[in-house]
């Protein structure tokens, strides 16, 4: 069977080749397995696909790439896209600085490298040099850096290496002054970061050794454990700090305080609800670590730093917009810091004697600044609508920096004093190719239920939107407390260019404005998701800023989900659909890597109320045979082990099977690529100009 079925799909392939005039796609295996729940039979035809180490699999997915790149290949624009999309992407990029003792390090990119690279300076006025080179690791630029510490006294460095877009890390250990990296080395981290006490060693999070080696990138990962690590020893000899045996499915991080006498874990059931545990170092008697605040996974707590001998946290416990309290552990009570407001607490700092509160007003960043006692000292003003990171930084420290950028403002780095109180310019990000200018605004539309949505616009100047129908890339999230703010993006911006108008929306399932807003967009309500973006199209298509054949929808991982259900929900009312790294098929998502923990988000079809709700939805269960779908190029990678390939795979053959009408539909699979972070530059160049240049051509966009 195995043989006649890869000779077919190789026969196929040859076809496919001759017969893409008419964009007929390939024809997949399908087979007679059903699944039935709580008394219903779903059919389950593609599950084969499911195993990404099988040869059939292997040949589908060659199958369906030939197929894919030779209709991309006829597009008179692509060479063109390509390049212009290149130069565009060539400027220097550079992170903020991170202090650590008298150290200070940054990564850059010279424009075109494959992955950013690490470097290190003794002082403000120092040489910098390289300190970890990432592109030196393979030859295909796939090897990424992800964490990276320096112990107390900046002795050594610990740092995370994770290969073609995995969340599996290995952990390094170098040697600072001769930057020689010892012999020792952690594997099987995943979702870790990396905590030192003094220079004897660090805290991580990791996993038993998989069963199966070749099953890492799909299998369910389980039972995450806390080690230390001594420097010197092998990882055979880490001691086990905490596990829980009886609860397999828990994400387990740990963390220091500064002052390195209070270790802290977060502990949670999945992607919502958290809890927080202590053990003081210093206090022998102490054997196991004690509950902060209450146990349960009803409420989001994350620990900021310590003032005194007390814990400053960041909760929605009873501030839905989020709160910063004190913690004190020796009576288990909490009293407010910096209470609630009208605006979501979207992340807090401490640098010296300083606490730097990022905010978000109507999905924009803004940022307070309180002192020790929780007295407000002063707001930065920011350049304009846009978002802001960093702020990281010492309780000996002076000064912090922070990057801001916004759709149509490249990152752009600040140097803030805090006995000035003033912010200096330190570095900004200079384009290589001279832009057309462009504006950025705001506006609300009405949603199916009557609840004020926001969208960001994002054009070139010189485009009048009273003279549409223009072409539009509606982008969205909506889900896991995620925040959609305006950020820079150099294909948007490409797409801008052209004459195009990118749309951001602000969807319900995010946390932009708060924990009710998360609310109302997740488990049972999860349609109002949907309906959001649904809404946003049809406002933009009332107001004839665009029109359905100029309408183009874009989304990743939740957000594939998103363009899943709105392309089989309402398949007349966008001309293209491009689902990336979608979570498609929503009554098997949990047996995958760490979809368990997404249950607390979406629902388990384990359970029949949710069964309920998950089937109306679910993508790959809600696509209709004869039906006319968009112009589709689905993405995914083959070592995307946060939403295995799977969902794709199924996704594209059912979609494939069912289509009725000439649109194309198209799955693009990269090798050696994962969910998306470390991807080298080189593919993210390659993705665009397919993404891209695909557009276009639907649109009807003259380049």
């Amino acid at each position: 069977m195995k043989y006649i079925s890869l000779l077919l799909m190789s026969t196929f392939s040859l076809y496919a080749l001759a017969q893409n005039a008419d964009h007929s796609p390939p024809q997949t295996t399908k087979t007679d397995q059903k699944d039935t729940y709580f008394g219903t039979e779903i059919q389950n035809p593609y599950r084969w696909l499911e195993d990404d180490t099988a040869a059939t699999t292997a040949a589908w997915v060659q199958m369906q790439n030939t197929f894919t790149q030779n209709i991309l290949g006829q597009i008179p624009f692509k060479r063109k896209v390509n390049t212009e999309l290149t130069k565009l992407w060539n400027y220097e990029k550079y992170s903020s600085p991170f202090k650590e003792g008298e150290y200070y390090l940054f990564y850059k990119n010279n424009g075109l490298q494959n992955q950013s690279i690490l470097y290190i300076q003794k002082g403000m006025n120092g040489t910098p040099t390289e300190l970890i080179n990432p592109n030196t690791l393979n030859e295909k630029g796939t090897a990424s850096l992800n964490t990276v510490q320096l112990s107390k006294s900046q002795k050594y460095c610990a740092y995370g290496i994770s290969n073609a877009g995995s969340d599996w890390q290995d952990i390094y250990v170098m040697d600072l002054a001769s930057k020689r990296r010892l012999p020792e080395v952690i594997h099987y981290s995943k979702f870790s970061g990396i905590a030192w006490k003094g220079d004897e060693g660090f805290y991580y999070s990791g996993y038993d050794k998989p069963a199966n080696e070749s099953e890492k990138f799909s299998a369910k990962t389980e039972y995450q454990k806390i080690f230390f690590h001594q420097i010197g020893s092998e990882q055979e000899a880490d001691i086990l700090i905490y596990e829980d045996t009886k609860h397999p499915l828990k994400y387990k991080s740990a963390g220091l305080s500064e002052n390195e006498r209070w270790l802290i874990l977060n502990i949670s059931e999945g992607t919502d609800g958290t809890e927080l545990f202590y053990k003081d170092l210093k206090n022998k008697d102490q054997k196991n670590f004690e509950v902060i605040g209450m146990e349960g996974y009803g409420i989001n707590q994350d620990f900021v730093e310590t003032i005194g001998d007390q814990f400053l946290l960041l909760s929605n416990k009873k501030a839905p917009n989020y709160q910063l309290v004190l913690h004190h552990p020796k009576t288990n009570t909490e009293t407010i810091f910096v209470k609630e407001t009208n605006a979501k607490l979207d992340g807090a700092t401490r640098v010296g004697d300083k606490i730097f509160c990022k905010y978000l007003v109507n999905a924009s960043s803004k940022v307070e600044i309180f002192d020790l006692k929780g007295n407000f000292v002063d707001s930065i003003k920011l350049p304009g609508i846009g978002t802001v990171s960093g702020f990281y930084g010492n309780a000996k420290d002076d000064h912090t920096f922070y990057t801001f950028n916004s759709f149509n403002a490249p990152p752009a780095i600040y140097k803030y004093d805090l006995k000035t109180g003033k912010s200096q310019l330190f570095k900004e990000a200079t384009l290589n190719v001279e832009m057309a200018p462009t504006t950025v605004e705001q506006i609300w539309f009405t949603s199916k239920d009557g609840t004020q949505v926001p969208m960001f616009l994002y054009k070139r100047a010189d485009l009048d939107l009273t003279t549409g129908p223009h072409p539009v890339l509606l982008y969205g999230y909506g889900g896991f407390n995620i925040a959609l703010t305006p950020n820079f993006s150099i294909p948007m911006s490409y797409f801008v260019q052209k004459g195009g108008i990118y749309v951001s929306v602000s969807l319900r399932g995010g946390s932009e404005f708060g924990e009710e807003w998360h609310k109302g967009g997740m488990l049972s309500q999860k349609q109002h998701v949907f309906d959001d973006f649904i809404s946003a199209a049809q406002f933009l298509i009332e107001q004839n800023i665009t029109s359905s054949d100029l309408l183009a929808i874009h989304g990743r991982s939740n957000g594939g989900l998103l363009v899943g259900a709105c392309m089989t929900q309402r398949p007349d009312l966008f001309k293209v659909a491009l689902p990336g790294v979608g979570v498609l098929d929503m009554l098997r998502y949990h047996k995958f890597t760490v979809g368990w923990g997404w249950a607390v988000e979406y629902g388990s079809s384990d359970k029949k109320s949710d069964f309920e709700y998950l089937i109306k939805y679910s993508p790959l269960h809600n696509i209709k045979k004869g039906t006319r779908y968009p112009s589709t190029l689905i993405t995914t990678a083959d070592h995307d082990d946060r939403v295995v390939p799977a969902h794709s795979f199924k996704f594209a053959a059912a979609l494939q099977e069912a289509h009725s009408g000439d649109n194309p539909v198209m799955i693009r699979i990269d090798v050696q690529a994962g969910h998306g972070a470390g991807k080298p530059t080189s593919k993210q160049i390659d993705e665009w100009t397919d993404i891209l240049s695909f557009v276009f051509s639907e649109l009807g966009m003259k380049l």
